[in-house]
């Protein structure tokens, strides 16, 4: 499974999905352009020391993630979907993306998913942190294949 992130805009949210991708031997793909300048030093202090451990691919554009993206289907999660993500049959070669924090995804990143997923939460609230909930995505996703990393005694 991998992680990508469309246009984040919150360096710590960025910096904890960077460690959730080192943690869990998850690739992370970085759709640019950021909402700041992406740098070791404005994701450091969430990352920690973890970035040395992640695989993070760089994307300029939208245009070059979809040129450059490895095979397996688009999963985008978002406020906007019917098809909750624990009900959903996850496949090892599957991208789960994060729209932006402020702004989710747009039409076009809609479009060219295979399917779109949610998060069931409480009636009236937004959303759940884009960090949060790609920890709740890719742990499902991971448990429903096999794709754990194995534990070490």
């Amino acid at each position: 499974m991998r992680l990508a992130l469309f246009e984040p805009d919150i360096p710590p949210n960025l910096g904890t999905q960077l460690r959730l991708g080192a943690c869990l031997g998850v690739p992370v793909h970085v759709i640019e352009p950021c909402g700041f300048p992406f740098s070791v030093a404005a994701v450091k202090r969430s990352a920690m020391d973890y970035l040395e451990h992640a695989e993070i691919h760089r994307h300029a554009s939208w245009e070059d993630f979809l040129a450059e993206r490895p095979p397996g289907r688009l999963l985008l999660m978002t406020t906007k979907a019917a098809q909750i993500y624990h009900e959903f049959r996850f496949q090892p070669g599957d991208t789960v993306l994060m729209g932006r924090e402020s702004k989710g995804a747009p039409d076009h990143v809609h479009e060219a998913a295979d399917a779109r997923l949610v998060i069931p939460i409480q009636p009236g609230l937004r959303s759940i942190n884009v960090a949060t909930a790609a920890a709740m995505v890719l742990g499902e996703g991971l448990r429903q294949t096999g794709g754990f990393p194995a534990r070490l005694a």
